[in-house]
């Protein structure tokens, strides 16, 4: 299952932190799919996924705004 999460218009740390809330409140192997426009999401996002173990599937650009498809740690 995909959850949706909007982080459009936060600048950091709260797109990371709102992923974080969201992804503690998944089962493991869920999916959470963030929109940001933070440009500082473009090197947070990526390094949170590696510091809590979870999973950065894909990130894709659509203008201004970043897609994040990150997959909960088992």
């Amino acid at each position: 299952m995909i959850h949706d999460l909007d982080a459009t218009g936060l600048l950091c740390p709260l797109p990371v932190l709102k992923a974080r809330k969201r992804l503690a409140a998944l089962k493991s192997g869920e999916q959470l799919r963030m929109r940001a426009d933070d440009p500082a999401a473009v090197i947070d996002v990526p390094h949170f996924c590696a510091e809590s173990g979870h999973i950065l599937i894909e990130s894709t650009q659509h203008g201004d705004v970043q897609i994040y498809l990150i997959e909960k740690k088992a």
